[in-house]
C-alpha cells in the first residue's frame, strides 16, 4: 500500500460518486431491475415481488447451439452492491480494451444481491419482517435473473468476493454444469465457526444492543450501534496488521489516523458509501450466513475452480490450513495463497485486481472450450 489506509478509505468514498461516469466512456453500464413473482424462501416464507437490481457491460454472444458462451457474473462483498466493481482501481484493471475481461468481448454481470443495492431489501418497509433469507435464496434469485431476466443459459465465468466468494461455491454445486470456471476470493468453503462466527455475532450484537435500534422499528439509525458495527468490519476486512504496523509506526501517528477516521469517515460512511448502510439491512445480510456450509458437495462441482485467499487475512487466516485440505474435494480446483507484501490489503485484497489477474489469465486459459 503506498498510502495511509487512511487516505484509501477517503479517496474511495470520493471515487465512487464518479466511477460509473468515467467508466462508461470505456464501456456503456446499463442498469436494470428484474423482479420475481411469488418467490419462496428456504425458510417457507413468500415474497409477492423480489427485486434484483442489476447493472451489465457487453452484450451476450451465443456458440452454434445458442448457448451463451461470454457471460461473466461477478458477486459482490457483505453490504456492498454490484458498483463495488465498477470503481476505477478494479474495472480499469479488467474491463477495458484488451484487458483480461474487455467489456467488449463479454457481457459482464453485475447483480446486487438480496437485500443489498437496489435490490429488495429490509429498508423498503419490512423492517425485520422482511423474509429470513440465506445464501441458497441469493442464489437462486440469481440464477432467476440470469435466466429468466438476461436470457444468459451459462456462464464463462463467475467470480466472487467475501460473501461473494462463499456463494460462488454455493453456486457451483447447486448448479454445476452452468459455468465453465469458478473463482472464489476471500473466503472458506466451510461452516462458519470459531473467531469468524464470533466476529459476526458481535456486529450484530453491536446493533440489536443499541436502545435506538427499538427491535428494528428505528426512526433514525441507531448510531452507536453503526458506529460499533463499522468499527468491526474495518478492523477484520480493512486493517492488514502489516500495512497499519508500517503507515503508522508511532503512537501519536496512530491516534492522528483514529481521530481523523472518527471524525470523518465513520460519521459519513452510510451516507457516501456505496449503499447506504442501514441497521436491518447489515442484520441480514451478516446473518445470512448462518447456515453456510458447502463443504460436503465440494465433489460435485464441474467448473474449473481458481480459490485465492491472502496471507494476511483476518477473517480467513491461512494457519487454519483449511482452504488447503478443502480444495482437495475439489474436482478441477487449485488453491493460491497470495503472500503479504507491500501490496496486499488482507481481507480486502480481492479488491485489487493487479494482485491476483495473473491467476485469472491461468483460469480462463485452462477453462477455454
Amino acid at each position: 500500500m503506498s498510502r495511509g489506509l487512511g487516505q484509501i478509505l477517503f479517496a474511495l468514498v470520493t471515487i465512487l460518486v464518479f466511477a460509473e461516469a468515467s467508466h462508461a466512456q470505456q464501456a456503456a453500464v446499463q442498469s436494470g431491475d428484474f423482479v420475481i413473482h411469488n418467490f419462496k424462501f428456504k425458510s417457507g416464507q413468500t415474497m409477492p415481488e423480489l427485486k434484483l437490481h442489476y447493472a451489465t457491460m457487453g452484450r451476450p454472444a451465443h456458440d452454434a447451439q445458442g448457448r451463451v458462451n461470454n457471460a461473466v457474473m461477478i458477486l459482490h462483498s457483505t453490504g456492498d452492491s454490484g458498483r463495488q466493481f465498477l470503481v476505477p482501481r478494479y474495472a480499469g484493471a479488467l474491463f477495458g480494451p484488451g484487458q483480461l475481461l474487455d467489456a467488449n468481448r463479454y457481457y459482464i454481470i453485475l447483480p446486487d444481491s438480496i437485500g443489498a443495492g437496489g435490490s429488495s431489501k429490509p429498508s423498503d418497509g419490512l423492517h425485520m419482517q422482511f423474509p429470513n433469507y440465506n445464501f441458497d435464496d441469493m442464489v437462486a434469485s440469481e440464477y432467476q435473473l440470469a435466466t429468466e431476466g438476461l436470457g444468459v443459459n451459462h456462464l464463462r465465468l463467475l467470480i466472487g468476493t467475501s460473501m461473494g466468494c462463499m456463494m460462488s461455491w454455493v453456486w457451483g454445486e447447486a448448479y454445476p454444469d452452468f459455468m465453465d470456471a469458478l473463482m472464489p476470493m476471500a473466503c472458506l468453503p466451510v461452516e462458519i465457526v470459531g473467531r469468524n462466527r464470533i466476529y459476526r455475532l458481535m456486529q450484530m450484537d453491536a446493533i440489536r444492543s443499541d436502545p435506538d435500534w427499538k427491535g428494528g422499528e428505528y426512526a433514525v439509525e441507531p448510531a452507536a450501534g453503526i458506529r460499533m458495527f463499522i468499527y468491526l468490519r474495518l478492523l477484520a476486512a480493512g486493517m492488514p496488521p502489516l500495512q497499519m504496523q508500517k503507515q503508522f509506526p508511532t503512537a501519536e501517528a496512530t491516534d492522528k489516523y483514529f481521530e481523523s477516521f472518527v471524525n470523518g469517515y465513520v460519521e459519513n460512511y452510510y451516507k457516501t458509501y456505496l449503499t447506504p448502510l442501514d441497521a436491518n439491512n447489515e442484520l441480514y445480510q451478516v446473518d445470512a450466513s448462518r447456515n453456510y456450509d458447502p463443504s460436503t458437495r465440494l465433489g460435485s462441482i464441474e467448473a474449473q475452480v481458481m480459490f485465492i485467499n491472502s496471507a494476511d487475512d483476518f477473517i480467513d487466516p491461512p494457519e487454519l490450513g483449511i482452504a488447503e485440505r478443502e480444495i482437495k474435494k475439489v474436482k478441477n480446483g487449485r488453491f493460491v495463497l497470495l503472500p503479504i507484501t507491500d501490496q496486499t490489503h488482507g481481507h480486502t485484497s480481492h479488491t485489487w485486481p493487479e494482485l491476483w489477474k495473473q491467476y485469472l489469465d491461468e483460469l480462463l486459459k485452462a477453462s477455454a472450450r
